[in-house]
């Protein structure tokens, strides 16, 4: 006496998805691991999530039943092994082996004696050896599950199917090795060629009751259909007086091979606890007759079904018979349980009735006429409903595309948690380097304002640089220069009764003027005014005539090709400095005369001038000589010459150009 617990849908479905985490170590399942992208593993979990959506789900049914095959239990382990013989031989598809499922302590519904490796074998009377279809190791994780193991085997012939177990589970229940299955399913296209066949062990632990060999093939399964799609249907319970015994007839429409049978039980309400009884509704005694008269002149029998043991109800019973042609089945109802709410009356009814032709439900939609008056429980129970395809929970499905699809949804429940753990783990690596790419974008742009403020800083500078060269080269070259032309005009405007004189202070002053325009045309910069520095110690030989007029003076060189060490606009400002030296001598020393030595050598360019003059009395250095020294980046000294003037000393460390010096002495 079964209870058909609908809330164990939920239990089986949880279950399943406990399970997942720990299935498919090697598994193709585990393939993806570092071989796709967050985009492929997205994708792939869509997939899955689809597909699930279209698959039926573990529903479990409960209470009473008979369960299946169990070996003896043993301390050690031991292989062990199951043969099913077939009544003929048979192009095989697909074997289904549907686990024992109980309720452990800690890991909630799971299989119990499953074997963690199993080898098929199928083989004929021509084979007595046979063929090994599958073989599956430990390495394959068959464990922990809820859902049948489904076996391909690819169209092979075989009149005999054996499970060998090498390697036992160990039961939650006694800690000792055993092996227990609950259903054998070996399928031909849609035939259950396995159902009721005969069955042999090396091991079998009967009570004679729920535990026997021969239940392995009774086509009773720990699974509610629950489809994934398919309207709702509820069962057809009818109820009639106690004096009469109904009769219920199909007509098929046309003569058909017929040749089995399925019977589902009422699904029972989703109250706790339930208030009928796992085999409520179902007549003890069925005797199903088929004929091609309507009037059953021609009947013959086709099965003769004896249910008064509660045992031998399922939420879906199966029987297969030898092929008969027939157009109109009649089931005979007789010995049926009395209603436990109206006294007098008896109830009985199914959720679907199914009659197979070639593997095809003939029944489906076809008519259902009852021969006795019937009252329904209420309007949405009508005759109908006992062929229309539907059960509570949706469509009805072929029995193997039922086992299949829980075997998928075990795979892919299986799958999901692996990926969605690979999932999290790229996330996670993504997160990571998100904010590396974050501080190294905060990192960037400080960079850059850094940089753009270095920048700024240097363009400053550089103006700066520029201002103080373009002040410098005002005033140490023009400045120079108008002193000369003043010098020059007070010369010849004491030559005025030497024409000779005159005139070549007069030409000297147009050269100096011309120079000087040219000097302001380039001022910007004075490399450019190719006419004004020609060679520099002829520049500043010229420029001391020119400036100091009339004060002796003595130039002296010493290491002259050396000079081109320095480069072009370094020459330039050290003629500049020079000047610029002239120009003090002349304005403040008051001296009488003056020296100058230029000594140049690989690592070092000597300026020294010294006079006569006064000196510098205690007064700083005079900021053009200091500012032209900072432009030359240059080592300036003065030194005060007791009794006898100022000498300056400039220390050039020269910068090589490119290629090698050239020796012009």
């Amino acid at each position: 006496m079964a209870f058909e617990v609908h809330h164990s849908r939920i239990a089986g479905l949880g279950a399943s998805l406990l399970i997942g985490s720990a299935c498919l170590a090697e598994s193709p399942a585990a393939d993806f691991q570092g071989n796709r992208s967050i985009t492929q593993l997205e994708q792939r979990l869509s997939e899955i999530d689809d597909e699930l959506a279209t698959l039926a789900t573990f529903s479990l049914r409960g209470a009473t039943g008979t369960i299946g095959y169990r070996s003896k239990t043993q301390a050690e382990n031991h292989s062990k092994w199951l043969k099913i013989r077939l009544d003929e031989t048979a192009v095989i598809d697909e074997v289904v082996l549907v686990p024992v499922i109980r309720r452990t302590e800690h890991n909630g519904l799971q299989a119990d004696g499953f074997p963690p490796a199993v080898r098929v074998i199928l083989g004929t009377q021509d084979n007595p050896e046979g063929t090994v279809v599958a073989e599956y190791d430990e390495k394959q994780t068959l464990l922990p599950r809820i859902a049948p193991l489904s076996i391909s085997c690819k169209g092979t012939e075989a009149s005999w199917i054996r499970i060998e177990v090498d390697r036992l589970s160990v039961s939650d229940q006694n800690n000792r090795f055993v092996f227990r299955l609950s259903e054998i399913m070996v399928f031909s296209e849609d035939e259950n060629v396995a159902l009721h066949q005969r069955v042999s062990a090396k091991s079998n632990h009967s009570d004679g009751l729920v535990w026997d060999k021969d239940f392995l093939v009774d086509g009773f399964v720990p699974y509610l259909m629950d489809a994934a799609g398919g309207e709702k249907s509820r069962p057809f319970v009818g109820r009639i007086n106690q004096e009469v015994n109904p009769v219920l007839n199909i007509d098929l429409g046309s003569p058909l091979p017929l040749s089995r049978l399925h019977l589902h039980t009422i699904e029972k309400d989703d109250f706790i606890p339930q208030a009928f009884t796992s085999d409520f509704g179902v007549p003890r005694r069925i005797h199903i007759l088929g004929a091609n008269q309507p009037g059953f002149q021609d009947a013959r029998t086709l099965l003769e079904l004896d249910l008064s043991n509660p045992y031998d109800t399922s939420p879906i019973m199966m029987w297969r018979f030898p092929e008969t042609v027939y157009r109109y089945v009649r089931l005979d109802l007789t010995d049926l349980q009395a209603n436990p709410f109206e006294k007098n009356t008896m109830r009985f009814g199914f959720s679907e009735i199914e009659l197979f032709a070639r593997g095809k439900n003939v029944a489906l939609a076809r008519p259902v006429k009852a021969s006795a008056p019937i009252s329904p429980d209420d309007l949405l129970r009508p005759l109908a409903n006992l062929t229309d395809g539907r059960n509570i929970y949706g469509s009805i499905l072929p029995i193997r595309d039922w086992m299949g699809q829980l075997a998928r949804r075990h795979d892919l429940e299986s799958e999901r948690p692996l990926l969605q753990k690979e999932l999290n783990r790229l996330y996670d690596r993504q997160q990571i380097t998100l904010r590396r790419l974050g501080w190294l974008s905060a990192l960037l742009a400080t960079g850059i304002a850094f940089t753009i403020l270095i920048n700024r800083l240097l363009r400053m500078r550089e103006v700066q640089a520029i201002k103080q060269r373009l002040a410098a080269d005002l005033h140490d070259e023009l400045g120079a220069n108008v002193h000369t032309i003043g010098l020059l005009s007070d010369a010849a405007k004491c030559a005025g009764s030497a024409p000779e004189e005159w005139n070549m202070l007069h030409d000297r002053i147009r050269a100096l003027t011309n120079r000087t325009g040219i000097a302001i045309r380039h001022v910007g910069n004075m490399m450019e005014a190719k006419d004004l520095y020609i060679g520099l110690v002829e520049d500043m030989q010229r420029a001391a005539q020119r400036i100091t007029a009339n004060i002796e003076h003595t130039f002296e060189v010493e290491g002259e090709p050396y000079l081109d060490l320095l480069a072009p606009q370094r020459r330039v400002d050290l003629f500049l400095f020079y000047k610029e030296s002239l120009i003090n001598i002349c304005r403040h020393s008051n001296a009488t005369r003056f020296s100058t030595r230029l000594t140049a050598s690989p690592r070092e360019v000597v300026l020294s001038v010294s006079d006569n003059g006064k000196g510098l009395s205690g007064q700083p250095i005079p900021s053009s000589l200091k500012r032209r020294a900072r432009l030359l980046k240059a080592k300036l000294s003065i030194t005060e010459i007791p009794n006898d003037g100022t000498g300056i000393t400039l220390r050039i460390r020269p910068r090589r150009k490119k290629g090698k010096m050239k020796d012009e002495r």
